[in-house]
């Protein structure tokens, strides 16, 4: 399965770092192209495997690469290192915040998942029961290895995203881990059934064990023990990533296969603990996190070989349109039932759920132990055969007993080995590339990308109005023209286009066609002017607003029809609030943090749609309520028997979680 050429140590080093270099190129191209970079990457290792080998007769990159021994260890580690990535950003806070579907998703429908892939795989490829749960039990794992760069692509709703995240952080994590368990079922199959569990049992403790106690020793450190002022952040880095591999190291010497518990319980722990440094330790993990996802997964695709994938035939094509089109849509409809998923959204959440780095990296070192177990059992058939026969050799002679047995159950482990890649890696090729391919053209056509709002200037304004704007789910963009001021609203995270604004090409590419609000934020007037009537007049915006930054030019630029904020007049309303209203100053100034003040439609299938302000009242959260209706252009503060309509505008007040929740009931898209 993993032969190929015996690379001389001395050529390791240069391939190494070509393949790092691949991999680097894999996530520029992908950036720049918007598509998962996990295509590229599997692109450029089946150049360097089977492609390779299919042109050259041998191929560049093989198991004989790095030694036999070598590579379960560096796909071992590098699992460590991804899962205890997943497992460091799992907050129990964001669990407990998040809505009732998205909780679903990972127990449920994992479940879901787990048994529908299994009893596929039995029915399909006609694999036994504990072969078709491990498979089963990896392609739970929906990664935001691949459904993050997905998300870039597709900016879909804050409700929609956060489910997808949620779900692949927590089912990197479990699925590795129910993996391992149904690995040692294949493996311990000899066992009784009370020695297996007490043996599992031991694997499963000994790595929360492990972990919980690297944790703890990593928080006293980084907490209380001086790490040196000069070097701290970097000391903190270091100590964390260093904490993760001794802790997957520890456990997996103590008892095998249980390194994966161990870095999952260390990521959770200290994810969850209020340690210094966070900031500058996420962004190394994942750093790092990018550098070994990129080398492995180059590499376990080099690995494959094409026969396992064509060994599948059309069954194995069964397989994976059962996991896209029945499974996975399956469960997604049973999480999300009775929430507030829109039945776009819910088909959107159904048709994205790629598999990535941990199937891939798991099902390979899996296939790795297993093709060892094969050659370890043929060699007890040879010493039982004797008469100078080679374990390569005796299997393929007529031999009887026990050395005939053993030879079956390496035949067997060599035959599972081969269908746990082939399956795994073949779901993962039409996942990603069907998934991450046509995201945004599945996204566009159910209509589940929320409509732009362009902000043409990316000045100490635009992005502070960008700010509040994405807080509340808005699919802000801003366009600029300025290098130094690109580079700082990528820095901060926003979507950024480089170009003149008054330049029609240039809001065509920002979305003006599908935005409903266009700001004009420059800090020249007839650009802002210009701009406003291109929106106007091209592209028909719901809503142009423009900034008047000398006060002479508010009257000119409304009688063009445009709306105009004179940024003195702005200035002023704000001192005359802090003078006169205080309160409301402090409250409006704080919004988007504690509390909100939103406006939104009511949409006819809304919950409030019909209703009296009365009748609303006790649905409504405590901490929130309506404090005006807008019908018609007609504005006032409703009393308790004012009945809100389809259509209305209503005006929520009141903390900031009760207000989306609100909004949300209100249909609010």
């Amino acid at each position: 399965m993993y032969g190929g050429l015996d690379v001389a140590t001395g050529e390791i080093i240069p391939l190494v770092a070509a393949i790092i270099g691949l991999g680097v190129g894999a996530q520029l191209l992908a950036a720049r192209f918007q598509v998962p970079s996990i295509i590229f990457l599997i692109s450029a290792g089946l150049i360097l495997g089977p492609l390779s080998g299919l042109l050259f007769g041998s191929r560049i990159l093989s198991a004989a690469t790095f030694g036999a021994d070598a590579l379960p260890a560096i796909v071992g580690l590098s699992v460590a290192i991804i899962v205890f990535e997943g497992a460091f950003h799992l907050r129990i806070d964001r669990i407990k915040e998040a809505p009732a579907a998205t909780l679903r998703l990972v127990t449920v429908g994992a479940a879901i998942a787990l048994v529908g892939t299994a009893l596929t795989i039995r029915y399909a490829l006609g694999q036994p029961w504990d072969l078709s749960f491990l498979i089963g039990a990896l392609l739970v794992a929906t990664g935001p290895t691949v459904v993050t760069p997905i998300l870039q692509v597709v900016p879909v709703r804050d409700r929609v995203a956060a489910a997808l995240e949620t779900e692949g952080i927590i089912n990197d994590v479990s699925a590795a881990i129910i993996a391992v368990v149904i690995f040692e079922v294949i493996i311990l199959q000899g066992q009784a059934g009370v020695a297996f569990l007490r043996d599992f049992a031991s694997r499963l403790g000994i790595g929360l064990l492990v972990g919980l106690v690297v944790a703890v020793i990593v928080y006293y450190l980084l907490r209380y023990v001086d790490l040196s002022p000069g070097n701290a952040p970097r000391n903190a880095r270091l100590l964390t990533f260093a904490g993760a591999l001794v802790a997957f190291a520890a456990a997996d010497t103590i008892a095998s296969e249980a390194g994966v518990a161990a870095v999952a319980t260390a990521g959770l722990v200290l994810g969850n603990l209020d340690v210094p440094y966070e900031d500058e330790i996420e962004a190394f993990k994942g750093d790092v996190t990018l550098i070994v996802l990129s080398f492995v997964f180059i590499a376990l695709a080099a690995l494959l070989q094409i026969e396992d994938l064509i060994r599948l035939g059309g069954a194995g094509l069964v397989v994976v349109a059962v996991v896209i089109f029945v499974i996975r849509p399956l469960l997604v409809f049973v999480s999300a039932r009775g929430d507030r998923f829109t039945r776009s959204e819910k088909l959107f959440i159904s048709f994205v759920g790629p598999r990535g780095i941990i199937p891939a990296s798991v099902a390979t070192l899996f296939a790795v132990e297993l093709q060892s177990h094969a050659s370890e059992l043929r060699a007890e058939a040879a010493e039982l055969v004797g008469g100078g026969t080679t374990a390569g050799a005796v299997c393929g002679s007529a031999v009887t007993g026990e050395a005939a047995q053993l030879c079956a159950e390496a035949a067997t482990f060599s035959s599972q080995a081969q269908i746990l890649v082939g399956t795994v890696f073949l779901v993962i090729f039409a996942t990603v590339a069907l998934e991450g391919g046509f995201a945004r053209y599945i996204a566009e056509y159910l209509d589940v990308i929320p409509m732009r709002v362009i902000i043409v200037g990316g000045g100490q304004v635009g992005r502070a109005l960008a700010e509040r704007l994405e807080d509340r789910g808005e699919n802000v963009v801003i366009v600029e023209e300025e290098e130094e001021a690109i580079e700082r609203a990528r820095n901060e995270g926003y979507s950024v286009v480089w170009g003149d604004g008054t330049d029609t090409d240039v809001l065509r590419e920002a979305g003006a066609a599908n935005a409903k609000t266009v700001v004009a934020a420059t800090g020249d007037d007839d650009a802002n002017l210009l701009i406003a009537q291109l929106s106007s007049s091209k592209f028909d915006t719901d809503r142009v607003i423009a900034r008047a930054n000398n006060p002479d030019n508010v009257e000119a630029f409304e009688e063009l029809g445009v709306r105009t904020i004179s940024s003195a007049m702005a200035t002023a309303w704000a001192m005359d609030n802090q003078i006169e209203r205080p309160a409301l100053a402090h409250w409006m100034t704080d919004v988007g943090r504690k509390g909100d003040v939103q406006e939104v439609e009511v949409s006819p299938d809304g919950e409030l749609a019909g209703l009296t302000v009365e009748e609303i009242g006790p649905k409504l959260p405590d901490t929130c309520l309506i404090a005006l209706v807008d019908r018609d252009g007609e504005v006032e503060v409703p009393d308790p028997d004012f009945r809100i309509e389809a259509g209305d505008r209503v005006t929520l007040l009141g903390k900031r979680e009760a207000v989306r929740e609100a909004m949300a009931m209100c249909n609010y898209e």
